[in-house]
């Protein structure tokens, strides 16, 4: 379990920030009817996008398709950012936050897959108003990478890492037309695997002979694999045509698990990520031997949070996308 946190000082404190698989129909609603950030953001949004994004958020099936979920999702990340920021203040400061609460200024940001793109946001690595439209274009980019292509993804369940790199290497090698790679380390015993149905299934089948369980996920494309190559070099063309700024806060990356400050290598980061695993449960590591003793679950829903518990070194997370939640992360630190 994670330790408890010592509430006499202000604790190291890093804010993490969700990606796909993370939204749901109605997400922030109630927090909209408090906060007048959350209609704020998605109505600028909206305005970039020309579609009413927050509409699509109440539609299901049009929430569902990537080139909606990963604006709506960098929204409702940014929104929430923006109620949290005012309340942060320096550890090493006296100043008062202009708020009745006070959360400790976070020292490190990291972002799960698409949710990299908030926490560069949020560190003032790109412009609100270049990353919608981005994440746009890039879900347009990964399922036209896919069109014709029958994909897969699923989450392998109690088995080492190392294991279900093998599955995926041989399954590739002996199966021909199969395509199925590690995607996501996201905590000890749990990898997502992606790649074409043929192999994905046949990883699925060899993990099911061991005991072991490997349950499909509902995804539109299968992220940070071979097949997103074509859709990798792509965006790195879209990232070209915008301006990347040095971070305010370091930003630990999916692609290595480390901060970058060169906005050069932040962009390549970004583009390898697309074709590359997130390396979650590295950078969960990282950031408990930097003595962070608290995460902030900055958008949608709190997938993050309940990983946080499943790390080797577990710390202790705060979800924020319900008034309850912030009201308990608020009651509980200021």
């Amino acid at each position: 379990m994670a330790s408890s946190i010592d509430l006499t000082r202000q604790p190291r404190t890093a804010v993490i920030f969700p990606g796909q698989g993370s939204q749901a129909v109605g997400m922030l609603q109630e927090l909209s009817e408090i906060y007048p950030q959350i209609q704020q953001t998605f109505a600028k949004a909206s305005e970039l996008l020309e579609v009413d994004l927050w509409a699509i958020c109440q539609d299901e099936s049009k929430l569902a398709m990537t080139e909606f979920t990963q604006p709506a999702l960098l929204a409702a990340s940014i929104a929430i950012w923006r109620i949290l920021q005012p309340t942060f203040i320096d550890p090493e400061s006296q100043s008062s936050s202009p708020t009745s609460f006070k959360l400790p200024k976070p020292l490190f940001l990291a972002g799960h897959s698409l949710g990299e793109y908030s926490a560069l946001c949020a560190a003032g690595v790109i412009r609100f108003e270049d990353a919608i439209p981005l994440v746009y274009k890039r879900g347009q980019l990964m399922q036209q990478a896919v069109a014709e292509t029958s994909t897969a993804m699923a989450a392998v369940l109690g088995l080492e890492d190392q294991c279900v790199v093998t599955l995926c290497e041989r399954t590739c090698d002996l199966i021909e037309g199969a395509v199925v790679n590690a995607a996501n380390f996201n905590s000890p015993g749990q990898v997502v695997i992606s790649g074409n149905k043929l192999g994905v299934d046949n990883v699925i089948e060899n993990v099911q002979t061991t005991g072991k369980k490997a349950i499909p996920l509902k995804v539109s494309v299968p992220s940070h694999c071979a097949l997103m190559q074509s859709a990798s070099a792509a965006l790195a063309q879209e990232l070209e045509k915008i301006t990347f700024f040095e971070p305010t806060i370091p930003v630990i990356q999916n692609r290595n698990a480390r901060a970058e400050t060169d906005t050069a290598a932040i962009k390549q980061a970004l583009i390898e990520q697309l074709s590359e695993p997130v390396l979650w449960s590295q950078t969960m590591n990282i950031l408990a031997d930097k003595q962070i003793a608290l995460l902030i679950e900055c958008g949608s829903g709190n997938v993050l949070s309940n990983l946080a518990k499943r790390q080797a070194q577990p710390i202790i997370s705060y979800p924020t996308d319900k008034p309850m939640r912030l009201d308990k992360l608020f009651k509980e630190l200021s």
